[in-house]
């Protein structure tokens, strides 16, 4: 039986590099669902879609042949046969994300999608993104909000992408205010652990991942 880990968060929150640590270790699965989103979000942009549109943004997926790698090892995503594991991390797929995570009907089509994924993996998974622990995998083994102070976010997001903190605090704040039309991703859920990594680092927060997971599963 697959261990499924759902893991949820805000933008800058570490949800992505500890997961994939976590899962590394435990030798699971990694399944990052931003990616996708960041995507959708590149090859509208690569094709000129209306990002206003919902009914636009809806269609990428019947345009959109995404693939993404699901073990932590390795880092990649392909829109058809285009390499776009660096290309969806630039400033503007960033700024464009939001318009293709904010459309309902989009994101019921990639939800099934990702539970596609969940159940075929072995012997266990981390998933990560938003609405995880209570949509996309609502009855997962552990089910994890990790949070951070938007401080601690900025700082961490302009540490890996080498911008002003300032600029990076200011898209933070704007991607927070549109998701938070979506999913509730800053209270967790009933069942839900509530993982705060503002005055944890990088391993004392995968150590308490690791530590959810092994009393889950005892």
């Amino acid at each position: 039986m697959t261990v499924i880990v759902a893991m949820d968060g805000p933008a800058g929150s570490g949800k992505s590099s500890v997961s994939r640590a976590a899962a590394a270790r435990l030798g699971f699965a990694y399944l990052d669902t931003g990616a996708a989103y960041r995507a959708l979000a590149w090859h509208g942009l690569d094709t000129g879609v209306d990002l206003d549109s919902p009914e636009a943004v809806e269609a990428l997926l019947d345009t959109a042949d995404i693939t993404l790698a699901t073990s932590p090892q390795e880092r990649w995503v392909r829109v058809g046969t285009a390499d776009v594991t660096e290309a969806i991390r630039t400033p503007e797929v960033s700024a464009a994300v939001a318009a293709v995570a904010r459309t309902l009907p989009l994101r019921q089509r990639l939800n099934a999608w990702f539970r596609e994924l969940i159940q075929a993996a072995e012997p266990g998974i981390i998933v990560e993104g938003r609405d995880i622990t209570t949509v996309v995998a609502p009855d997962a083994d552990v089910r994890i909000l990790l949070t951070a102070s938007a401080e601690v976010r900025a700082a961490r997001r302009a540490g890996e992408l080498g911008g002003a903190t300032s600029q990076v605090a200011a898209a933070i704040a704007k991607r927070d205010a549109s998701d938070s039309k979506v999913v509730d991703f800053m209270e967790p859920a009933p069942g839900v652990t509530l993982l705060d990594s503002t005055d944890l680092n990088f391993e004392e927060t995968v150590q308490a991942v690791l530590d959810l997971v092994k009393e889950a599963t005892a």
